[in-house]
């Protein structure tokens, strides 16, 4: 259930992230949920891969690499998909950016939702 809620509001802040930036655009919210899962998916599976690849540039950076890893698969993503487009390099920054706060404040409220009843 907590899997199913998370997505849901994911894809709800894939549509609030089309509705804040004009450089991301989602054709409807089907094309966001199945934007979501084809985000997690590859944040799952080629992300790791990429952070470890990396690794050097990251570290020069100061993590700061990471952001163009998050902007690479919000891009990859929106090339895959026919409803989910983004306009170039720029706005797939922008965009991982607040998606990916919107995912921090969705984690902390279904931790608080989903959390065991105290004793």
């Amino acid at each position: 259930m907590k899997l199913l809620v998370r997505w849901l509001l994911l894809a709800a802040a894939l549509l609030l992230v089309a509705h804040l930036y004009a450089g991301v655009q989602v054709a409807s919210f089907g094309s966001a949920m199945i934007a979501a899962l084809v985000l997690g998916l590859l944040n799952t599976l080629v992300r790791p891969l990429l952070v470890l690849l990396t690794l050097p540039v990251t570290l020069l950076t100061l993590g700061l690499f990471l952001f163009v890893i998050n902007a690479l698969m919000f891009w990859a993503a929106a090339s895959i998909l026919d409803g989910f487009s983004v306009t170039g390099f720029p706005a797939a920054l922008i965009g991982s950016l607040i998606y990916s706060l919107a995912g921090v404040v969705i984690d902390m409220a279904i931790e608080r939702v989903f959390a065991p009843a105290p004793a």
